[in-house]
């Protein structure tokens, strides 16, 4: 099954990776200049002054690093994927970390500028390819915000229970979630709304968050893992983590080492953040020394924590405790885990030994959650904005608010946006979502920097990643094998969004382009790689679908119908675009 996925999806990516080696770098494959990317970084950040060490770069990868992924997703991959595994699902999710991570650091230490992987991607691989990357961010950023809020509201419904308020279940949970007594339904998620409106309204404002501000949440979060393995340690039962790797239960990814990686795939999620530290190479002393230290120290620091708090946690109540209850408590496993903290009554009832320490964790969460959602959604609307500024969307992703200076239009419409995921998709559809988005864009990043050393060999970096292309190489390996043993409805939904996003380059960025609008045959080449890409992506799709059908017994009857019929006809559509530039 692994194999066919990644025979499916190579397909297609080949499909482009051929198409953009025989095509010159005019039209959709224009690049931006290397040159212009500096000369734009100077006019934003003059003169950055070099005070960041190995030491700081390690403190300020950990900071980033340890977040909302781990106290949100780690109980649902426990107890849906890999039980007390989960520990090594960290170890193999770090080692794709560590190889991007490097690749990262060489091209922040050539382009410091705003947009991330976009940025890089469109000076090594050209527009189109820059779009579609540009496009997978708002996986990690806008939904990744909804991962956030979704599992934000689980912790708020744990913090009022403790205090005798029981929220009405049908308004914190998505249509799709089912209550703890197997009956009640949910209508949509308020709590994960009323955040993200709430960040999204301080964004639009306008936001800068002090040093002591962000000093203070970083210590509140490492606080927390901390504090959590220390209390904890003593009440784990050796009995729990055992068997280390449940036996598979009959389909792919459900426990076994199948399901291992899966969790891995799915505890990225935690690990999203380490790439602060590679855009920070154009203000650290002596980057070839001090950035792969801070990139692995960092990794390391937070791949001890993050074993060692897996292990408290899996330690202390059986993993199948995470997917019990409801919907709402699957995303808050950190106040699962210290309920369990403590010794058993007559009737066998765990009484907490600290009961005060749960809510003073999940206050403490409550407010590092509103932090993250913030810097997600202000990252998010940074990528927009320079994809905007580019020509590639709407020049209404870009206009400035006159008195926030803010890009307030923009901000409005991904609340709106992420207020949808939030209120009516699950959380662990919306993490999954987030994750494989973020590891298609780490290949990405990985491919580009083989591109750049062949291509641009001779521009300055302050940074090399060392031993090109073997470590290129092995990240994409390893982060497409995490992709690959992700669930196919991920797979389904990711190819859904990047069809979705073929459709905007092709009918509206091709024409709007700053720097291909202008050049001979744009649309010539459009019409002949968009619609080729967009072909083999809808046969894919038609497949993908067919198989999880036939996995699923059925039971994924909506979504198998609607991929039907969304394929097909893009299918006709992008046929109809290439024999159009035939003719």
């Amino acid at each position: 099954m692994v194999l066919e996925r990644i025979d499916y999806f190579s397909i297609s990516f080949l499909c482009i990776i051929f198409l953009y080696t025989t095509t010159n770098t005019m039209g959709l494959f224009v690049r931006k200049s290397i040159d212009i990317l500096l000369s734009e970084a100077e006019e934003s950040e003059k003169g950055l002054k070099k005070t960041l060490t190995s030491w700081s770069l390690v403190a300020l990868g950990i900071g980033a690093i340890i977040g909302a992924g781990l106290f949100s997703i780690t109980g649902v991959a426990a107890a849906s994927y890999a039980g007390p595994g989960i520990m090594i699902s960290f170890v193999i999710a770090a080692v794709g970390c560590a190889f991007a991570g490097l690749c990262y650091a060489e091209f922040a230490s050539m382009i410091p500028v705003a947009g991330s992987a976009y940025t890089y991607s469109y000076a090594t691989m050209g527009e189109f390819i820059a779009w579609i990357i540009g496009w997978d961010l708002v996986l990690e950023y806008a939904v990744g915000a909804a991962t956030v809020a979704s599992s934000w509201s689980g912790y708020l419904n744990r913090l009022f229970s403790s205090f005798g308020v029981a929220l009405p279940q049908q308004l914190i949970m998505t249509p799709f979630d089912v209550g703890s007594d197997g009956v009640t339904h949910g209508i949509l998620n308020l709590p994960a709304v009323f955040i993200v409106i709430v960040m999204s309204l301080v964004l639009i404002k306008g936001t800068s968050e002090s040093a002591l501000v962000n000093t203070i949440i970083v210590i509140l979060k490492v606080a927390i893992v901390l504090v959590f393995i220390l209390v904890g340690i003593k009440y784990v039962k050796p009995e729990n983590l055992h068997p280390l790797i449940p036996e598979n239960e009959g389909s792919f990814g459900k426990f076994g080492w199948t399901g291992v990686i899966r969790a891995a795939a799915v505890v990225f999620f935690a690990y999203i953040g380490f790439d602060a530290v590679s855009t920070a190479a154009q203000e650290t002393k002596n980057p070839k020394r001090a950035m792969p230290m801070g990139i692995m120290g960092s990794l390391l620091v937070c791949t001890i924590l993050y074993i060692i708090f897996a292990y408290v946690m899996v330690g202390v109540a059986h993993y199948t405790e995470f997917g019990a209850g409801s919907s709402s408590d699957h995303l808050a496993p950190v106040a699962t885990a210290i309920e369990h903290m403590g010794t058993a009554d007559a009737n066998g009832v765990i009484i907490p030994a600290y009961p005060w320490l749960n809510n003073t964790i999940i206050i403490a969460i409550l407010l590092g959650y509103a932090s993250v959602i913030l810097v997600m959604l202000l990252g998010q609307s940074r990528v927009f904005y320079s994809m905007s500024t580019d020509g590639l969307l709407p020049k209404f992703f870009s206009i400035i608010h006159p008195k926030f200076r803010t890009p307030s239009r923009s901000n409005i419409f991904f609340m709106i946006f992420v207020s949808i995921f939030a209120a009516f998709i699950p959380g662990r559809v919306v993490g999954e979502m987030t994750s494989i988005g973020t590891l298609f864009a780490f290949i990405l990043v990985c491919i580009g920097v083989m591109i750049l050393r062949k291509s641009n060999p001779d521009a300055p970096r302050a940074f090399k990643t060392p031993l090109v292309p073997l470590v290129p190489v092995l990240g994409v390996i390893v982060c497409f094998g995490m992709m690959a043993f992700l669930p196919l409805d991920t797979w389904i939904r990711l190819i859904v969004w990047m069809l979705i996003g073929f459709d905007i380059y092709l009918w509206y960025s091709i024409r709007h382009s700053n720097l291909s609008s202008g050049l001979p045959d744009t649309a010539v080449q459009g019409n002949k790689i968009v619609g080729i890409c967009g072909l083999a992506l809808s046969v894919l799709l038609i497949v993908i679908a067919f198989v999880h059908h036939n996995i699923s017994g059925g039971a994924d009857a909506v979504l198998f119908y609607f991929s039907i019929i969304f394929s097909v006809v893009h299918a006709l559509l992008y046929l109809s675009r290439v024999i159009k530039k035939q003719s």
